[in-house]
């Protein structure tokens, strides 16, 4: 393949929509309710049938917020306070009110909640404060029912198209993308009065223990091409020092699933056994507790479940083997591994950067605008946080529907067609290479590079020195890196996406000096917690060519914390008593 054998197609939409998983589809599907005489595309580099963390569908809800066993004011408290405080309420409010009749509607259209006799959501508890667990025993048919509603409604859906860059105007407004194709390197170029960023975690960051490159926590293609986006357009990011690290089984790419099987009676053990922590809902401080345990001497750390009922076993194998991910089933039995006979190791994810499982993401207000006028963001990437998939959903929904009106009331805006053969050369120069190095070594060296120096414990002189390599594999990157084909083409175009983000990691980190979010921004030069200074959204962007880091104040709460109540996610680890 050459430089030379690439066109480029130029279309027009009122809205586009970049993201294929759960945010994406529900984005399109609001906007053209709202809409529908409004042209509409979805854009996903894969396929819409099966892409996205949901690709197979899901386990449950672990964050509802349905009448009866939860209010929208207690929502937003229990967000805040496993947050530290640092969130916008505004935002998460949004959420939280828009939780019940989300729900209500993807009943409607046939997704299968698990509901008691009386045909009532059956809601459990895992939360520190509140109730908010809905299972989804047959969670498996979620993105058919959704790929079923974009085609009732006529979104335009184009597959196998990867974003890579926005199309600003001249006042900063935004004015499409630029896409290439992931089969045959064809360049797309989309002229849209309003773009819905919803491209998932930056979830190949950091490199799992295994060593398998694509064994991440994360779906495998969130590969932090949003976040890349976003900065590039000059948008806002926040609070991306706030890294996302989960529970996992042992050797297992996927979740240990506590708030799953904890509502029915399991809980995170030591080696002896006993429990340590009193809430299985993760936060930084909870990942701080598992960490302190495993250095403790008491670890391995495990997910206990052989004190329970053969039913009871037997109910969550249904939810957690053949819902979500399938393969854990089959890893068990590899492995021999038996809930009913012993307890399951479980071990400290590979970082990342995501609002659904912590805070760092697009900053983004009530609405999910984004800093860029025009330009959205919805899902993972957007720093609402503890979004997961119900808060994708929700917030996709608010997305699209702000989004839609603002097409309505704008035009398109104006882009530099120098902009557009600027991004073709960036992004085909690995094609006019005769020899170099692959992408996947590329990414490889740079995402050791983020174990080795970025990880936390997080040391200054470690990051200074991270920052330092990770710019020598950018040099390499932009100077030896080939495709030999339109796959190879993808992964560079990913491979640049996750060293953006190991740039920001980097550069949000030094820039908060304290520690805070427990485990996620835990720095050995500054191990306190700094309210005075730090009470404060960081905002990272890209300024005159540079990346720039600046404070931002908390906007005044909508939901009150009592002073008793703040440091009530600080106090999980179980004592020990005569």
């Amino acid at each position: 393949m050459t430089a030379s054998d690439s066109k480029t197609e130029t279309i027009e939409t009122d809205l586009l929509v970049i993201g294929g998983g759960t945010g994406g589809p529900m984005a399109a599907i609001k906007a053209k309710e709202r809409n529908p005489s409004l042209r509409v595309v979805l854009m996903e580099k894969a396929n819409v049938k099966r892409s996205g963390a949901i690709c197979m569908g899901m386990d449950g809800l672990n964050n509802a917020v349905i009448p009866g066993y939860a209010t929208p004011e207690q929502y937003v408290k229990e967000i805040t306070v496993a947050n530290d405080g640092i969130v916008q309420q505004k935002a998460v409010m949004a959420y939280a009110q828009g939780s019940y009749p989300m729900i209500r509607y993807l009943d409607q259209l046939g997704v299968k909640f698990e509901k008691d006799g009386s045909g009532e959501f059956n809601v459990r508890k895992v939360h520190h404060l509140g109730t908010y667990v809905l299972p989804m025993p047959e969670g498996h048919h979620v993105k058919k029912i959704l790929y079923r509603q974009l085609r009732r409604l006529r979104v335009d859906v184009t597959n196998r198209y990867m974003a890579t860059r926005l199309l600003t105007g001249k006042n900063g407004e935004v004015a499409g993308a630029i896409a290439v194709n992931t089969r045959t390197a064809e360049f797309l170029v989309i002229k849209a009065k309003a773009v819905i960023l919803c491209m998932g975690a930056a979830g190949r960051l950091g490199l799992p223990t295994s060593g398998y490159m694509f064994g991440t926590y994360e779906n495998a293609a969130n590969s932090g091409d949003g976040y890349a986006m976003a900065y590039h357009a000059g948008a806002a990011l926040a609070n991306l020092e706030c890294f996302q690290i989960n529970p996992l089984i042992k050797d297992y790419n996927g979740p240990a699933c506590a708030y799953v099987a904890g509502p029915y009676g399991a809980y995170t053990a030591n080696n002896t056994g006993s429990r340590f922590i009193e809430c299985d809902y993760w936060s930084g401080q909870m990942m701080l507790e598992f960490y302190n345990e495993l250095q403790s001497g008491k670890g391995p750390v495990f997910l206990k479940l052989n004190h329970l009922h053969e039913k009871t076993i037997s109910e969550i194998e249904h939810t957690l083997h053949k819902v979500e991910r399938p393969t854990r089933g089959l890893f068990h039995e590899g492995r021999g591994t038996d809930y009913r006979q012993e307890m399951i190791e479980m071990h400290i994810s590979e970082i990342g950067l995501c609002s659904g499982h912590s805070a760092s993401g697009v900053f983004v207000d009530e609405f999910a605008r984004t800093t860029v006028p025009g330009l959205y963001a919805a899902g993972d990437m957007a720093n609402v946080p503890h979004n997961y998939m119900l808060g994708a959903f929700t917030n996709g929904s608010v997305a699209g529907e702000d989004a839609m009106s603002y097409a309505c009331e704008t035009d398109f805006a104006e882009f530099d067609p120098a902009d557009v053969e600027k991004e073709r050369a960036r992004v085909l120069a690995p094609t006019k290479r005769e020899d170099g190095i692959p992408p996947n070594q590329i990414e490889y060296k740079a995402r050791r590079l983020v174990n080795d120096y970025l990880q936390p414990p997080k040391v200054t002189r470690k990051f200074e020195i991270g920052q330092k390599r990770l710019g020598e594999v950018r040099e390499d990157m932009e100077t030896q890196m080939m495709a030999r084909n339109a796959h190879e083409l993808l992964r560079a175009c990913e491979t640049s996406s996750i060293l953006d983000c190991a740039d920001m990691a980097a550069h949000a980190s030094l820039y908060r000096t304290e520690s805070r979010w427990g485990l996620y921004h835990m720095r050995t030069d500054y191990p306190e917690k700094n309210n005075e200074d730090w009470f404060c959204h960081t905002l990272l962007r890209k300024k005159d060519g540079r990346m720039v880091s600046e404070k931002r104040d908390v906007q005044p709460y909508v939901v009150a914390i009592a002073d008793d109540e703040k440091d009530l996610y600080d106090k999980q680890r179980i004592r020990a008593t005569a």
